[in-house]
């Protein structure tokens, strides 16, 4: 299911802007909005959101993913991608050719904006995957594009994956991110569901690529935090094919969650249980059933747990699910009017964009706050029924697969 890839050697430092010299590590904001209705909502709302966080950053980073916004294409994935130059922008389109048919393939529609500049390349293709190439390697659809992203972002020098689900994509670039959403002319866009992030890089640079949300497939994820289990969650990850290349902590939540729900099909719940897991004294004043289910949890999961201090968003078709870490070291604030359901790191976001909200509260440490747009198929299991004898530790193993033969 997964490319023989080795480690990706082309991550440049001279392409990327410094790193803020010192460190906030309160720093960072974020937002998501759903509606559970399915109404659309323009891209304009999750700029208003974010502009109000804006001294949550400091410019070296911004972006959105916004869902339901290409229903022109509703079955087909669409790439936003980011290129250096012209020679990787041939490269990843000869791959993309190769395991697709392009339906589509045109420039970012983007505008001039002050404060945004040393743009990459931007692009978007809307393709198809050639179905023989899918039967061939005797993988589903998923795993075919997930594939194709994992060796464009690591073998493909100067090409970088934004982007790469259904009828939604990513938003993102170095800049504050009510900047980044004019640039990239979000009031043309609308959504379901919107998530937005201001970054305040930390521990690695603040560059195009490695600017919130971070995606893959339908999934996206905006993060304030820093994920000090990174490294073990990466060499996790890679057990089942996944690559870490894009230099920042975030990348791995959003690989975890495809890994959680779409590949071992947890609930999100559970999958919300795996990633910020309960204290041991806490399990210890569990129920019986309970605990022993959260201790098969920290058995078979161990490696997927996310330590460190976070706030995170997840955006997929059909809504969104936000969560804290499980001793609430970074802000998160929800809020519901009507069929909206919103999240931000301060509740003047979520005031700006909700003026009287029916209900705000701020969700306890570890427990996940969940939208669903209503009569949309969720891409997980959606109750809790796992049971302890039903998380097996087999689903650590790499699955058997035949690989893709690509040349690069």
């Amino acid at each position: 299911m997964a490319y023989d890839l080795g480690r990706y050697d082309g991550f440049a430092p001279e392409h990327y802007r410094e790193e803020s010299p010192f460190k906030i590590h309160g720093g960072c904001g974020l937002m998501g909005i759903c509606d559970e209705s399915g109404a659309l909502m323009s891209g304009e709302e999750p700029i208003k959101a974010m502009a109000v966080q804006r001294d949550r950053g400091n410019g070296l980073g911004g972006g959105f993913a916004g869902y339901g916004i290409y229903p022109e294409f509703p079955d087909h994935y669409c790439f936003h991608m980011m290129y250096h130059d012209l020679k990787a922008k041939d490269e990843a389109e000869e791959v993309l050719g190769a395991h697709f048919l392009i339906e589509v393939a045109e420039p970012m529609p983007t505008r001039t904006v002050k404060g945004i500049k040393d743009a990459p390349l931007l692009w978007r293709y809307f393709m198809m995957p050639h179905e023989h190439l899918i039967d061939e390697a005797e993988v589903t659809a998923e795993d075919f594009v997930v594939n194709v992203v994992m060796l464009i972002n690591s073998r493909v020098d100067g090409a970088f994956v934004a982007s790469s689900g259904k009828n939604m994509g990513a938003f993102k670039g170095v800049g504050y991110p009510e900047e980044i959403g004019h640039y990239f002319r979000l009031e043309d866009y609308a959504g379901h569901t919107w998530v937005g992030h201001n970054r305040f890089p930390t521990n690695t640079p603040g560059w195009w690529g490695g600017a919130h949300p971070f995606t893959l497939l339908d999934w996206s994820i905006v993060h304030n935090g820093e994920i000090s289990s990174y490294g073990i969650n990466a060499r996790y990850l890679e057990q089942f094919g996944y690559v870490c290349s894009l230099g920042t902590d975030t990348e791995v939540a959003a690989y975890l969650f495809d890994l959680l729900l779409r590949r071992h099909k947890l609930p999100v719940e559970l999958a919300c249980k795996v990633l910020a897991s309960p204290l041991w004294d806490e399990i210890d004043r569990m129920g019986a059933d309970d605990a022993a289910l959260m201790r098969s949890l920290r058995a078979v999961y161990g490696p997927a747990m996310l330590n460190g201090p976070f706030a995170i968003v997840l955006g997929f078709n059909g809504g969104m699910v936000a969560l804290n870490d499980r001793i609430k070291l970074r802000p998160l604030v929800a809020a519901r009017s009507g069929s909206k359901l919103m999240v931000a790191s301060e509740e003047s976001a979520i005031r700006t964009v909700l003026a009287s909200p029916d209900e705000l509260w701020t969700p306890k440490a570890g427990e996940p706050v969940i939208a669903r747009v209503e009569g949309m198929d969720l891409p997980f299991h959606s109750q809790l029924h796992v049971t302890p004898a039903e998380i097996s530790c087999a689903v650590t193993a790499v699955d058997a697969c035949h690989e893709l033969e690509v040349a690069v």
